[in-house]
């Protein structure tokens, strides 16, 4: 056993990802779980010396042992609630793999983020499906052999947070709110800098083994009261708040849905659980981790300097899944760790491809700074209004819509969220692979790809434009067939635009590239 060893369950999370690098300055050995380790090693602190990056994943028990093995304590940091369908039984089935994993691995404590709100008497009666699931979560890991410290939190307010993205965009682009009752709800929201305050103290303090603790800022405040608060901060002013009583929780979804840049599978549960009140009743966190809290203001003034300084060290959008279909390992030679075996029923087996490529005259890598610019508020390099058409369609849809934008507007990474895009692969200079995560009926990629190639004797680049898209159903196939002419229209000018923004003369093309389509 090594007491400088922990591991952490959620570190490409929010919360995860900001864990992390605190350990590292700690001076602790990180084994980091994530289902592709590959998506750390675009972090600034991916290639720390004491961090490991493991493969492993809450739903196999043998993986999670494997990364746990040596490590003193282990943080729990996960949640289903991006995973669709049912997310309280992914969640419990996590929780008892993670448990009985970490009994195996000879971990001597768990320490597990939930969420306040939750009456551990009575099992959370009248809470939402969300903070019940999370209480649930909780009592699932202390039934295990290996003693469990559960931190219960309400709102956490920091850049990229997925409650203070929400918070953020309702007040700056809604002058007025016609809300639900739930904006008088009573909450205590705690900045993220004191979350790490506090799970960090709990790893240092083993008299926190076994106990339950609630934590919050030192401020009580209604929902209204927040987006005042947000408002001051912030220099604005604050938007006219009318409470009405029709407004349900899922109409209330579906236009924060709208307005906002977080996922529909994010908000619903999230809006669904304000109609709880959640604050601390148990202070003995005071005691047992003494640090300054920061009140909402400041936190929010914190998080708003953060965010003007720079990308966010983590983001509610990386935890998605960066992991290929299958079919892409054969046409796109992507990584083995991106694929997982077994396709969907797709229709027919069909694979429709739409292929372009240019010739120009610009080595690979002035060409690729180009390249690794594209979306954000760089935009597509052609049909910005179409492509965010796309997204408010994709908005309406549920889906995570055009308004994500990008990490970093000159780095890109694996495992980054790219408007309704996530990268699945970057190779520096030769290639960009994206995965589509808007609503579609298929599994649809994007890849820009750069080759060195000689053309009449000069030694210059092709740079293609890769589009792959299998469809599910016959819904898929009139997709693809009424996007087909758009496509012909659009790929070709963003090669175009491409080379012009990359100052890369033009000495041949764009030109089409194979067949449409391709059998399974």
């Amino acid at each position: 056993m090594e007491p400088g060893t922990v591991f952490v369950a959620g570190a490409t999370g929010y919360v995860g990802g900001r864990l992390v690098p605190l350990l590292l300055a700690h001076g602790y050995v990180v084994h980091a779980g994530v289902r592709s380790p590959r998506k750390l090693a675009g972090r600034p602190w991916g290639a720390h010396p004491n961090l490991k990056a493991l493969q492993a994943d809450v739903t196999d028990k043998a993986s999670l042992a494997a990364a746990m093995r040596g490590c003193s304590v282990a943080f729990y940091l996960v949640h289903s609630m991006g995973a669709g369908g049912d997310f309280a039984q992914a969640d419990r089935d996590a929780a008892s793999n993670m448990a009985q994993a970490a009994a195996e691995a000879g971990v001597g404590r768990i320490i597990y983020l939930s969420g306040l709100g939750a009456i551990e008497e009575d099992g959370g009666a009248g809470l939402s499906e969300h903070l019940r699931s999370r209480s649930e979560v909780g009592r699932i890991l202390a039934q295990g052999p290996v003693p469990v410290t559960v931190l219960r939190a309400a709102v956490i307010l920091g850049s990229g947070s997925a409650s203070f993205e929400i918070i953020r965009s309702l007040v700056e682009r809604l002058p007025l709110m016609i809300t639900p009752r739930w904006v008088r709800t009573r909450c205590q929201p705690i900045a993220i800098s004191n979350v790490l305050g506090y799970l960090l103290g709990c790893l240092e303090n083993p008299a926190t083994a076994g106990l339950t603790l609630d934590i919050g800022g030192p401020d009580v405040l209604t929902y209204g009261e927040l987006f005042r608060t947000y408002a001051r901060a912030a220099g604005i002013r604050a938007p006219l708040i009318i409470p009405v009583p029709f407004l349900t929780p899922t109409l209330s979804a579906h236009w924060v849905n709208l307005i906002t840049p977080v996922p529909a599978h994010l908000i619903r549960p999230l809006i669904e659980g304000l109609r709880n009140e959640v604050v601390c009743h148990d202070t003995r966190i005071l005691d047992l981790v003494p640090q300054t809290r920061l009140s909402c203001y400041d936190a929010i003034a914190q998080a708003l300097s953060e965010a003007e300084e720079g990308p966010a060290p983590s983001c509610c959008f990386d935890a998605g899944h960066a992991c290929a279909p299958s079919f892409l390992h054969a046409r796109t030679q992507c990584p083995a760790e991106w694929t997982r075996p077994g396709d969907a029923p797709f229709a027919g087996g069909t694979l429709f491809t739409a292929d372009y490529a240019i010739i120009l005259d610009a080595p690979p890598t002035r060409v690729w700074d180009a390249v690794a610019r594209i979306g954000g508020e760089r935009g597509w390099y052609a049909g910005d209004v179409l492509w965010r058409l796309r997204g408010l369609a994709d908005k309406l849809a549920g889906g995570p819509g055009h308004m994500r934008g990008r990490r970093d507007a000159e780095t890109i990474g694996p495992g980054d969220a790219l408007d309704f895009w996530r990268v699945l692969d970057v190779l520096p200079g030769r290639r960009l692979l994206l995965l589509a995560e808007m609503k579609v009926p298929g599994v649809a990629t994007l890849e820009l790809k750069l080759e060195s190639a000689s053309f009449q004797g000069m030694e210059t680049t092709q740079l293609s434009l890769l589009t792959s898209f299998r469809p599910r159903g016959l819904w898929g196939l009139a997709y693809w067939w009424s996007m087909y002419p758009a496509h012909g229209l659009l790929f070709p000018a963003m090669l175009r635009n491409i080379a012009r923004a990359a100052q890369a003369p033009v000495l041949s093309g764009p030109r089409k590239l194979g067949a449409k389509k391709a059998a399974a």
